[in-house]
């Protein structure tokens, strides 16, 4: 896979010529509706055809098998598929290896050197006995060289079909699931959530679902209801049993607790709760995990932040979602939703005081539309990364990018003479993203939150990592 960035005068056609690949795997990859609307400054993500297939109406995983030469087994195991009736158009499958036939005058090393790979890989791969006897005519396997493997947490606020269906879709690239999400209530109940069509899906894509409890009252995080709970051991136990009775019911196989807003002076209280919860749930093989706001001090000051103590949770829960994003939030001036500057400013606190294997990191799917000139007490308007593009086709804007923040961005203005400025994620502020969990060593990556088209994202994660899956 490659990221080509459009330029004045591209068209597909070029662009599938240049990189010997094909037009219409293109526009499927990248959801291009017309192909006569590519944008200046636009990221498509370009498929490589000998390892990289995009599925296309009326496709069925043995006829892409036959086509590649591997086994039905061989690509449904490298690509996360549990059901191989599950395609959907537009999904790229990677192909485990690729069938080379030896030439005249060809050799393993200069085989190996073409394609990437060490001579001991296709000695292995081939069970070739003698390297110096290979012969002309003679098929071989050539392997995609090994990706590091990550863990992949989604949240979903779509927890009815139409979320199970975008699970269904994307389900094998992720490793956990958390539908969003359960409230805790004053007497230490828990509200209902009609989560079956979403959990159904993360079980037929072998999903890890994480049940999401937060201090939720009216659509906000509340601080009085998250104290009445922190400071009453007694509700604790039972909010917790209330907890273990809807996660055997259904299915959950952790909980992910997401208490914003904490008063400061139930930050013990809260590493208090998260002990008793690990001393319940772990005897029962569940999971623990916490939300934290994004600090990049022990001491950073703010109601969001003062109660999220990274060092204890680190040491207390398995794994934490670090909400890395949010930087340009609705109420605020324009600016990327997260700068990367700023994401490893917090990688850079985080790592000192909790161990890596346990940090995810998080990333938005998502953009958003400000007007300008951005006035105190107004709301920009949250898109999708395929809005954003859509935005700037019909307003005939450029796309600019931002090294600093690593982050695609335009201004326009519409039919009203009102002038906007967006910024949102491509293809290459999603890499960007990648090689950062990379560079750090993490756990992996959280997304702030499915439900939004972004196709680019998918693409370059697996050209990235090999999604993890807990069996």
């Amino acid at each position: 896979m490659q990221i080509h960035v459009i330029s004045r005068n591209d068209t597909l056609w070029n662009i599938a010529n240049n990189y010997g690949s094909d037009v219409n795997q293109i526009s499927l990859l990248n959801q291009i509706n017309n192909p006569n609307t590519l944008v200046v400054g636009q990221a498509l993500v370009v498929p490589n055809a000998q390892l990289e297939y995009v599925v296309q109406s009326g496709d069925n995983l043995w006829a892409i098998a036959q086509r590649y030469q591997i086994s039905v087994s061989e690509l449904a195991s490298f690509n996360n598929i549990t059901d191989p009736s599950l395609l959907f158009v537009g999904q790229m499958l990677q192909i485990p290896f690729l069938t080379y036939v030896i030439q005249p005058g060809d050799s393993l090393w200069a085989i190996a050197n073409r394609f990437g790979v060490s001579v001991d890989d296709i000695v292995r791969e081939n069970e070739i006995v003698d390297p110096s006897l290979i012969y002309s005519g003679q098929r071989i396997r050539i392997s995609q060289p090994a990706r590091p493997t990550t863990e992949i947490n989604a949240y979903s606020t779509n927890t009815n079909q139409q979320g199970a269906q975008e699970v269904m879709a994307y389900g094998r690239l992720l490793t956990y699931l958390s539908p969003f999400s359960y409230h805790i209530q004053s007497d230490g109940g828990i509200n209902e959530l009609d989560d079956r069509p979403i959990l159904q899906a993360a079980e037929a894509t072998n999903t890890f679902p994480l049940l999401v409890l937060t201090n939720f009252v009216e659509g906000e995080f509340n601080s009085d209801v998250a104290a009445s709970l922190l400071r009453n051991p007694e509700l604790q136990e039972t909010m917790i049993t209330n907890l273990l009775e809807i996660m055997q019911e259904k299915g959950y196989q952790g909980v992910n607790f997401d208490f914003e807003y904490v008063y400061p002076e139930d930050r013990e209280n809260y590493n208090a709760f998260l002990r008793r919860v690990v001393a319940r749930l772990h005897p029962e093989d569940y999971i623990v995990t916490t939300a934290l706001a994004p600090k990049i001090s022990d001491d950073q000051e703010g109601l969001l932040y003062e109660a999220h103590d990274y060092q204890a949770q680190g040491k207390i829960v398995d794994f934490i979602v670090l909400m890395t994003y949010e930087w340009g939030w609705a109420g605020g001036r324009p600016l990327a939703i997260a700068p990367i500057n700023n994401v490893r400013e917090v990688l850079d606190y985080a790592v000192t005081v909790m161990p890596r294997e346990k940090i995810m990191m998080g990333i938005p799917l998502y953009g958003r539309d400000w007007k300008i000139p951005w006035q105190e007490g107004t709301v920009a308007r949250t898109v999708s990364s395929q809005e954003a593009i859509q935005l700037a086709a019909t307003y005939g804007a450029e796309i600019e990018y931002n090294d600093t923040y690593q982050s695609p961005y335009f201004q326009y203005t519409d039919e009203e003479g009102q002038a906007h400025e967006v910024w949102f994620e491509d293809a290459r502020s999603i890499q960007a993203k990648y090689n950062t969990v990379e560079e750090y060593n993490l756990r992996g990556a959280s997304y702030w939150v499915m439900g939004a088209p972004f196709p680019q994202n998918w693409p370059v994660l697996q050209d990235t990592f090999a999604v993890q899956k807990i069996e």
